[in-house]
């Protein structure tokens, strides 16, 4: 698919989804022109092209004849989307009730999947100092993620516990896994005998923008930013379904509910009602979570039962994509602290990859990675200072089996080992002992061998363990140099659509997609690989019925139709 900046289209994803979207607004009851004008002018708003006062002044009428009112965040009567109790009050109902959800299954789509990939990491050329209006915070808490494509292996984890966790019919995506070609980039020559790895990834989950343009066209605050901690969010009893955030989202992640939920809203009550409180309702009461009921839309939600406590302290600043991921490619936290899991991980990647494979706090340490426990290592080198860097590496060569990114030897493992206390002692990692899954607790961890080869005799004050270890003067940069050297170079960073001025609270480590970069189609890669046919991928809900990874919900309904016949 081709750029906007080839083919004309205001949408960065190019003039086919643009047609694409057309088309789904032409199937509602909703205007149109009005969707695809208001959602040109909101990407104008977030640019800086465009005032607040002059986006509310051009279409106030207009939105007030179409829906009956108009509670877009950029009049100038909403200074808050919530008031710490509870919702403002004169959103209790439209203007009448026939305008609401009014007959549902007009308000037709697409999917939403398959997009041009190098569209997304295209930007225009903005200006990128526009203002913050209504969403997100500059200050304060604000979850995001940094997502390591370098270390991403396609193997569909965190698609299928985001719908595990969320309840989601088949089709119905919050997370998209692709595999991608493009100008520099692609599959591999003989994929039958191709490794995972040999194929790049892009992760695309909801960016959870700072200056959402989706929000500024939603006429009833449905789409909405939660003041206390930046997540963009949906209120499912106020949305009507129109689809404009669905128009105005750069980013193609927005979901239409198409038919009644595969799991009712009562079930999904019920079987989390012990383990999690609510997995519907938020902290002020607002059905913003799981799957979204008949005829409304949904995406990605950051998993706001976790960050308001219902599922546990420990669930608190993670999310079920996050806490799925086998090589700890999703980072999740507040990224306005400098010292939380993503912000260290998005600064050093090669130490955020090397605390990830090496210690795993939910089960101990990794024995993947070739790691003995380290009872084993205070108990077999003892604590008499007696032993030596050749028995420590005799301990530490066993059992070795390759990981996506591993210490080749036991030399290589002691000096990840030393080196993650060096870093770790020269920069600012935040206190998320509670988590099961943090970088503070792995630190920890490796602190607690550093000791104990320190007490079994390992002087790393010797420069011939120094020069045997690699470990240079063991200052920070000839520490963080060892971890380079093992888990991989600093690879770029960047944000998706950055140019675009919707100030995306995800990151991205490793090789960013080109302009011209497609989707590999899963069906055109071998069955055994990572990213494959979606639908391969099966997995079972919490009421025990099996499901699968479905590219399109369409396909699902079509495919449930014909049998129906």
């Amino acid at each position: 698919m081709s750029t906007n900046t080839e083919d004309e289209s205001f949408h960065p994803l190019g003039a086919e989804w643009e047609s694409e979207l057309t088309s789904m607004l032409d199937d509602t009851e909703y205007d149109t022109e009005l969707g695809l004008a208001m959602a040109e002018d909101a990407q104008r708003l977030v640019a800086g092209e465009l005032t607040e006062a002059e986006f509310q002044e051009k279409y106030h009428e207009q939105v007030l004849e179409e829906f009956g009112e108009d509670e877009r965040p950029t009049a100038g009567a909403i200074e808050d989307l919530e008031d710490e109790g509870g919702f403002v009050d004169a959103l209790t109902s439209l203007a009448d009730g026939d305008q609401s959800r009014r007959d549902v299954m007009k308000k037709m789509g697409v999917g939403g999947a398959a997009l041009g990939v190098g569209a997304l990491a295209d930007g225009r050329d903005r200006d990128a100092n526009a203002a913050s209006s209504s969403g997100g915070t500059t200050s304060g808490k604000q979850w995001g993620m940094t997502i390591d494509l370098e270390v991403c292996d396609g193997c569909l984890s965190c698609m299928k516990a985001c719908g595990e966790e969320n309840n989601l019919d088949e089709g119905v995506n919050w997370m998209y896994v692709m595999a991608y070609e493009d100008d520099t980039v692609g599959a591999p020559e003989n994929p039958d005998e191709a490794s995972v790895k040999d194929w790049p990834y892009l992760v695309r989950p909801c960016q959870h923008c700072t200056d959402a343009p989706c929000e500024k066209v939603c006429p009833t605050t449905a789409r909405h930013t939660r003041s206390r901690d930046g997540i963009v969010l949906t209120d499912y009893d106020v949305c009507i379904g129109c689809r404009y955030c669905q128009v105005a989202c750069p980013y193609g992640v927005n979901y239409f509910q198409w038919d009644e939920p595969d799991v009712s809203q009562d079930a999904i009550a019920e079987q989390h009602s012990e383990m999690t409180g609510d997995h519907i309702h938020d902290y002020r009461d607002r059905p913003v979570d799981s799957r979204s009921p008949r005829g409304v839309m949904s995406k990605c939600t950051f998993c706001p039962s976790r960050q308001d406590g219902y599922a546990g302290e420990e669930k608190v600043g993670t999310t079920a994509c996050m806490d799925a991921c086998p090589p700890g490619a999703i980072q999740f936290g507040n990224v306005n602290d400098e010292g939380s899991d993503p912000s260290v991980y998005a600064e050093y990647p090669a130490f955020g990859r090397a605390v990830e494979n090496f210690f795993d706090t939910s089960s101990g340490v990794r024995a993947s990675n070739g790691i003995p426990p380290l009872e084993e290592v205070e108990s077999q080198l003892g604590t008499s200072g007696e032993s030596t860097l050749d028995d420590a590496f005799d301990l530490f060569h066993l059992d070795y089996v390759q990981s996506t990114y591993f210490a080749a030897n036991g030399y290589e493992r002691i000096a990840t080992i030393r080196a993650i206390t060096i870093v770790a002692d020269n920069i600012e990692i935040s206190d998320n002992l509670n988590r099961t899954r943090s970088m503070a607790a792995a630190v920890e961890e490796a602190r607690g061998y550093n000791d104990a080869l320190v007490a079994a005799g390992i002087d790393f004050e010797s420069t011939e363990v120094r020069r045997t270890l690699n470990l240079g003067e063991e200052t920070f940069d000839d520490a963080y140099g060892t971890l380079r050297a093992i888990f991989g170079e600093d690879a770029s960073k960047f944000n998706l659509l950055e140019e675009v001025g919707t100030s995306p609270n995800v990151t991205y480590i490793g090789n960013e997609p080109g302009p011209h970069a497609e989707q590999i189609p899963p069906e055109e890669t071998p069955e055994d690989k990572a990213v494959t046919s979606y639908a391969a991928y099966t997995y079972e809900r919490a009421d025990g019925s099996e499901a699968s990874i479905v590219d399109n919900r369409m396909d699902v309904i079509e495919e449930e139709t014909v049998r129906g016949l």
